[in-house]
């Protein structure tokens, strides 16, 4: 017998090559996978992530589920997880769900914030989730960000060949936040593409330093551009902070 385990994770991105599992490279899901052979004796199938993250961003509330043995106990599976995973990823929670429960297509929303710094931290540490990048106005970044929230294809702002899925998406919402020397931004959809975050970021920032104009932003918005020059922001200032479901996260 098996059960279905819901697991909520953290992780630093910069060890790693992304969330997906791929040969000869480490990532969150790869080390999972394994942290989970060596706990159950090979006895725990595929670990299933609420969304690919990029090489490099970070997690603070990833969920992913995964079909264990029974017997385990949540509580002691986070114990064992925590001492078989590189320190860069912890499991934070561990919870027996319903069989349907699916990290993925059940979500119904998820946060990424944003977290930017105008210099390099004197202390290392405070570097390691915040990415520098040059000073801008941020009246003029709050306003440029106005511009995205909405149900948009958002093919300008992924890879510049999406494929077949569709590219359409809702941003419900994106909050700006000042810091003493920089800022936080809040982004919350219904689901992200790939560099998606990074992108808007990225294009909001060229805006607020006066490299493009609110209105050439807005018609990547109305008028999808596949591949269309624009920044992509850094991945270390990009965290996976919350996956929401109809019964919390």
């Amino acid at each position: 017998m098996s059960a279905r385990m819901k697991l909520v994770v953290a992780y630093l991105g910069a060890p790693f090559a992304g969330w997906q599992r791929q040969r000869n490279q480490p990532t969150v899901q790869g080390e999972l996978e394994r942290a989970l052979a060596q706990v159950t004796g090979g006895r725990a199938g595929a670990v299933v992530g609420a969304g690919r993250t990029d090489a490099g961003v970070h997690a603070a509330g990833q969920v992913a589920h995964c079909d264990l043995p029974e017997r385990l106990p949540p509580a002691a599976l986070v114990r064992a997880l925590n001492a078989a995973l590189p320190p860069a990823i912890r499991v934070r929670a561990a919870a027996r769900v319903d069989p349907g429960f699916h990290a993925r297509s059940s979500a119904r929303g998820k946060l990424y914030t944003f977290r930017a710094g105008w210099r390099e931290p004197l202390l290392p540490w405070l570097g390691l989730r915040v990415a520098t990048v040059a000073p801008v106005d941020l009246d003029a970044l709050g306003a440029a960000l106005r511009i995205l929230p909405g149900t948009r294809d958002w093919a300008s702002f992924t890879v510049p060949e999406p494929g077949p899925d569709s590219t359409v998406r809702t941003l419900f919402r994106v909050d700006l936040r000042r810091r003493r020397a920089g800022f936080e931004a809040d982004f919350v959809g219904d689901g992200f593409l790939r560099y998606q975050v990074r992108r808007m970021m990225g294009a909001a920032l060229e805006v607020a330093g006066g490299l493009r104009s609110p209105e050439d932003l807005r018609a990547l918005v109305a008028d999808p551009r596949p591949g269309a020059a624009i920044r992509t922001a850094a991945a270390g200032g990009l965290c996976l902070e919350r996956v929401y479901y109809r019964s919390g996260p």
